[in-house]
């Protein structure tokens, strides 16, 4: 059932929005700009609500009279004021519930939107209730009847049990202490919302709040003529000695009210109470009911080289925002094609656009609108960047805590952070060593992502280098750098069932070691098989370690490859090149899943090799910058996981 009514109420959105197109044209659309509408005419309530509080008295006997000065006296000030006021209230209510609608329309109020639904169902409330708040403060014959059926409604709750009703039997009972509780909730109210519009707005990645100049001109003309037209005026004064036969209702503020003299105040409870129920849990009633199982899909973003994770139900354009990418977007609702990019690998699940902005062409053409377009699967994208700048990568601060020579040309480096700090990073990314003349040196993470303390470095002296030679002759512990990341999209991808094959050449074990230690953190059960390949056994800096892997985890094997062996190391392994020993194991590589990493000799030697023997290129990662690496010679970043001079 609510997913007919979804679908209903998407196709008559997209007919209004396309309607809408056709008259303000895509950029001034008011439906792609609704939560903004909503900030807008909030500050708009707000100005107007300053300036005639300035004027008005509080007191029971002074209310009406100050309000009709306001709107009299002050025709062309107060009364313009006063009405766009009402209007502007009644333009934040429609908004707000357009944008509501609209996000239950489109399935965007499940998964990790939930916090941002339950928000907006309670500031809507919290501005009805305003609304109906300020229609009691004229003190008029309208102020009457709500004040009055307002008591009779809330007197329905156990905790007021007939309470409220009392203090509006005579005259008397209302003095200027109630007024003051009303010009208090009139203030208090419109607070909270503001507080809670700022947590709802929070949680959405660069929300806009100000929808666009021509569009704010364009509703700010609209109400000011309608105030002209049409101002809001008070009615009779209110008189508690009697009841009015007749009054000019309100049927946009005011309906349940009226239902209030037609069921029993309880019959209404239930109602209202039901309604607004259904509403918060509208995320995880059916058809998606329940807890659905997380999957962890990443985005690799170009020309950004980084990765982003999906959070469930998340769309490429609020993933890519969420991590600070310079994606440009505007509607967000399909409607304008700015947030167009290329889908280059993976799949994701398209939602609603309109054919403008995305043809059937551009479509076949591999392109998606990234404001719908939801990852199925590990995507890699490609797009535009917008003028503004991306979000630098973070600088951290350290000391040498430890060095170890693992080898004649190998030395591992553990960096404490400054402060103890803890690092996110993905198995199988880098750091670049910042030095003194804004030149950069990059080395993987050796460590695993969960291990706390120290970060591991596996650096390789490269004759003539200036940084590694400063490690092999001159760095001390306690020695300070500096560094930027984490860096890269080569990373271990824990989705799927395929067998493993990681293929590291020297020192691109250390990348291999954070991916394998995090795959049995992780608790990964597929096989997976290591191919380390050095020069000579001394090379192997550290084989104990994936010796041990393979005796402790019966899913874990391993394969040492020698490309020279001196007759010294006494070596009775394989020998060769050691994608070579890998195309020998394994004829067909269709239902594998393989990680290269090493020098740029090695992974353009491997790669095409594990093409021709059926590895599917969406299979094969390497230490380049692709999810299914496209490898050119020209790329240098290749060598970095196993550091630069």
């Amino acid at each position: 059932m609510l997913k007919l009514l979804q679908r209903l109420l998407q196709r008559l959105f997209l007919l209004a929005e396309r309607a809408a197109n056709a008259i303000f044209g895509e950029k001034l659309n008011p439906l792609y700009h609704l939560g903004a509408l909503s900030y807008w005419l909030f500050w708009v309530v707000v100005a107007s609500g300053l300036y005639l509080y300035a004027f008005f008295d509080t007191s029971v006997t002074e209310a009406y009279a100050s309000v009709e000065r306001i709107t009299h006296a002050q025709r062309w000030a107060g009364g313009i004021m006063r009405s766009l006021h009402r209007y502007a209230s009644d333009g934040m209510v429609l908004t707000m519930a357009l944008h509501l609608l609209r996000h239950f329309a489109f399935d965007r109020h499940r998964g990790f939107r939930w916090f941002s639904w339950v928000s907006g169902v309670v500031l809507l409330w919290l501005v009805y209730a305003a609304g109906i708040n300020g229609y009691m403060l004229p003190w008029d014959q309208l102020a009457q009847f709500t004040v009055t059926a307002t008591a009779e409604w809330f007197d329905a709750l156990p905790v007021f049990n007939g309470l409220l009703i009392r203090n509006f039997l005579t005259e008397d009972s209302v003095n200027d202490r109630f007024f003051s509780l009303l010009s208090f909730l009139h203030i208090g109210l419109p607070l909270g919302v503001l507080a809670l519009l700022w947590i709802h707005t929070h949680r959405v990645p660069q929300a806009k709040t100000t929808p666009p100049a021509g569009l704010m001109a364009g509703l700010g003309v609209a109400m000011i003529v309608l105030s002209v037209a049409r101002p809001a005026l008070s009615q009779a004064p209110a008189n508690m000695a009697a009841t009015a036969a007749a009054i000019d209702f309100d049927w946009f503020y005011l309906p349940t009210y009226a239902l209030l003299y037609q069921w029993t105040p309880a019959s209404l409870w239930a109602l209202t109470g039901g309604l607004t129920l259904l509403a918060v849990l509208a995320p995880w009633l059916p058809p998606k009911f329940g807890r659905r199982e997380v999957r962890a899909f990443h985005i690799l973003a170009n020309p950004d080289n980084r990765i982003v994770r999906v959070k469930e139900d998340e769309t490429i354009l609020d993933a890519c925002l969420r991590e600070g990418l310079p994606m440009a977007f505007d509607c967000r609702n399909g409607g304008c094609g700015e947030c167009k990019c290329a889908v280059l690998h993976g799949e994701v699940e398209l939602g609603a656009w309109q054919e403008s902005a995305l043809t059937a062409a551009e479509r076949e053409a591999g392109k998606v609108l990234a404001c719908v377009a939801k990852p199925v699967s590990d995507v890699e994208i490609e797009y535009v960047p917008a003028a503004r700048a991306a979000r630098p990568v973070a600088v951290h601060e350290a000391r040498v805590a430890s060095m170890d020579l693992l080898a004649p040309d190998v030395m591992r480096v553990r960096l404490e952070v400054e402060g103890g700090k803890r690092i996110d990073f993905y198995a199988g990314q880098y750091i670049n060593i910042l030095l003194d003349d804004g030149q950069k040196r990059a080395f993987s993470f050796a460590t695993a992502p969960h291990e706390p303390g120290p970060i591991e470095l596996h650096i390789r002296r490269i004759e003539g280098g200036r940084f590694t030679t400063h490690v092999f002759t001159a760095m001390k512990v306690g020695e300070r750098v500096r560094f930027e990341g984490p860096v890269g999209s080569f990373f271990l991808r824990e989705d799927g069932e395929k067998p493993v094959i990681f293929v590291a050449g020297a020192t691109g074990f250390a990348p291999v070691k954070s991916m394998v230690e995090h795959a049995f953190h992780a608790g990964v059960k597929r096989q997976m098989v290591l191919y380390w390949g050095t020069r000579r056994l001394a090379d192997m800096y550290l084989r104990e370690l994936p010796e041990r892997w393979a005796a402790e985890h019966p899913n874990f094997r391993f394969v040492p490859v020698l490309s020279d062996p001196s007759p010294e190391d006494g070596w009775q392994g394989r020998t060769g090149l050691v994608h070579e020993a890998i195309l020998a194991d394994y004829p067909d590589l269709g239902g594998h899943r393989i990680y290269a990493c090493g020098s740029v000799a090695m992974v353009e030697a491997a790669q095409p090799a594990f093409a021709r023997q059926g590895l599917s290129p969406d299979d094969c990662f390497s230490d380049a910058f692709k999810l299914a690496p496209r490898i050119h010679a020209k790329e240098a970043d290749l060598v970095r996981l196993g550091g630069r001079p």
